[in-house]
């Protein structure tokens, strides 16, 4: 069996952003991006997918906004998009659909721990983490657990993790950390680019040897806490998830009947 694990925040963020929505007029506007998502996630059900979990922010805060002043909070967010991160998780599981709604971890951190327990599985043939963040190509597993974009229908395995970012998903942490990502409001290293990064993050070069160096204040963010960086953009693979004692996904066609 194919197992799929659905970023529901960020399909939620898509369907509010289209274009499209604005002339959407079959749903009430306060409820026009939950039903983009719902019927998104209705028609991978009868384009043939048997099991689906979708992981949501149901806070937008979390454990790492301890670790970094500017990280990504809830301010600025339109009320009209946070009003309907709730419905949608109502919505989906009067679908049938497994939710886990994150509090203190994120959605990357269910997704992550949803995917190495469903890797683990023998039923399961294949893992499908469903979203573009940078951040979840560090549990792409050779071609066991994969990563899909779903708006381009970009399909990433090991190989093409290497290749887009050139280093193994296992260095994805290490190499966010020294290149930084404006979309989650931290800054990286000053002077490190992707090129660099990457030959930084190599597996021939440890990440202490790599920050080995840098002065102890100052310019470096991490001053005093190296090797902070990777464990603060590494995702949680043992985030606690809802019904992890019994499946981490679940059949919805059959949860449907």
């Amino acid at each position: 069996m194919l197992v799929h694990l659905i970023d529901g925040t960020y399909e939620l963020f898509r369907y509010f952003l289209s274009p499209a929505a604005a002339f959407d007029r079959s749903a009430p506007e306060e409820l026009r991006a939950v039903r983009g998502v719902v019927a998104s996630m209705l028609g991978m059900l009868e384009g043939g997918v048997t099991h689906l979990g979708v992981a949501t922010d149901h806070v937008i805060e979390s454990f790492r906004n301890a670790l970094w002043p500017t990280y990504k909070t809830g301010e600025g967010l339109d009320p009209l998009l946070y009003a309907q991160f709730q419905p949608l998780e109502e919505a989906l599981r009067a679908l049938g659909v497994v939710v886990w709604p994150m509090v203190e971890f994120e959605a990357d951190d269910a997704l992550a721990a949803a995917a190495v327990m469903a890797a683990a599985d023998a039923r399961a043939d294949q893992v499908v983490v469903c979203t573009p963040d940078k951040d979840l190509a560090q549990c792409v597993r050779g071609d066991r657990i994969v990563q899909l974009d779903r708006r381009t229908r970009e399909l990433r395995n090991e190989s093409a993790v290497r290749q887009k970012f050139g280093v193994p998903p296992t260095s994805i942490p290490d190499w966010l950390a020294l290149v930084g990502d404006s979309a989650d409001g931290y800054p990286g290293l000053r002077g490190w680019g992707a090129r660099s990064a990457a030959t930084g993050c190599s597996p021939a070069i440890s990440t202490s040897s790599t920050f080995r160096g840098w002065p102890r204040s100052g310019t470096c963010p991490c001053a005093d806490r190296c090797g902070w960086p990777r464990r603060w953009r590494a995702t949680r693979a043992c985030a606690a998830v809802p019904e992890a004692g019994h499946a981490t996904y679940g059949c919805a066609h059959r949860r449907r009947r």
